[in-house]
């Protein structure tokens, strides 16, 4: 299987995506929405819109006292030009006069959408996000432990739930690193969807990685001797059961990919199908929402073929050398 002939290439190019990845998010950061930041979104639309300097040059007006503020395009259901208002929390009365500034220039100005967090709330929020990825991290990997704990060879249980983890991480990353790219390049702001789209991410990823690996699970128990050892400890005989794989476990993975491959690489067509057509049929506000799904997605399908099966393969040969011994001793 050309998953194991070139895994040392399939895992480097894994490692180099989760680096990339890692160095555009420092290096970017993610900007915020006011889900997490705090502070009032204004959109509004028009048949014919202003000029944004217009806007900003009104917006700036000493008695608005809106301080810092970013104004920029976008386009409305039914495909209305307009803009998108970011600016501090503001009052019913400021509101209504931020409102009827913006609606007063350009042609057939409407106010569609209109939001506003405290930051406590935002910081709140925030806190929360953390908290629910890392507690679906968390029992990701209780549950891949406790469904291997089976399997002591060549690795062990948390071993697959560890590359699980990684794998995820990897998935993780690279969504993020396109979110961080969008939002420097384009001003799109991470809010309350984005955290959904990674949630689901790892939800998709995790069943594709597990897939693989429950059917490597499977051939290990198939291919497979017992040998049953009786011993004497202190006066009780106590029976203990050792294993030797009739096929390199190399082989046994490259063999549980094949075997897995046209699922998984069929399931990731059908649900990019669906996001293709969520991202050009769909409401605006759900285009991003597809475009960072549709990065997940691709990241997930590559890291639970190409990079977490090499990865397992790697620990193997790093216990079995530990060990003193060949993989294929196992």
């Amino acid at each position: 299987m050309f998953v194991v002939t070139y895994k040392k290439i399939f895992l480097s190019l894994g490692l180099i995506f989760m680096a990339i990845s890692a160095t555009v998010v420092a290096y970017f950061g993610l900007n915020l929405g006011i889900d997490f930041a705090g502070g009032a979104l204004t959109e509004v639309v028009y048949q014919e819109k202003p000029e944004a300097s217009l806007l900003e040059d009104m917006l700036s007006d000493p008695d608005l006292d809106l301080g810092g503020f970013s104004l920029r395009e976008t386009v409305g259901d039914g495909g209305k030009p307009g803009y998108i208002l970011r600016s501090r929390d503001l009052s019913d009365e400021e509101r209504v006069k931020v409102s009827s500034l913006l609606v007063s220039e350009g042609e057939g100005g409407e106010v569609t959408r209109f939001t506003s967090i405290g930051p406590v709330i935002g910081q709140e929020l925030r806190d929360k996000a953390v908290w629910a990825i890392s507690a679906v991290v968390l029992i990701i990997i209780i549950y891949v432990a406790f469904a291997f704990r089976g399997v002591s060879y060549p690795v062990g249980g948390w071993v697959y739930g560890g590359i699980t983890i990684i794998a995820l991480a990897h998935d993780i990353l690279i969504p993020t690193a396109l979110m961080a790219v969008l939002g420097f390049a384009y001003g799109v702001e991470v809010d309350v969807l984005f955290v959904m789209a990674l949630l689901a991410v790892l939800g998709y990823s995790v069943n594709d990685t597990i897939v693989v690996f429950d059917r490597v699970r499977e051939n290990l128990q198939q291919f497979r001797t017992e040998k049953k050892v009786k011993k004497n400890v202190g006066g009780v005989i106590e029976e203990e059961v050792t294993y030797k794989l009739n096929k390199p476990f190399q082989e046994i993975v490259g063999l549980s990919v094949s075997q897995t491959i046209t699922r998984s690489i069929n399931t990731s067509i059908t649900t990019l199908v669906a996001l293709t057509a969520l991202y050009f049929f769909g409401a605006e506000v759900t285009k991003t929402f597809a475009l960072i799904l549709t990065a997940g997605v691709l990241a997930g399908t590559y890291s639970s073929l190409f990079f977490a099966n090499p990865l397992l393969i790697y620990m193997a040969e790093r216990k079995a050398k530990q060990e003193g011994e060949t993989l294929s001793d196992k």
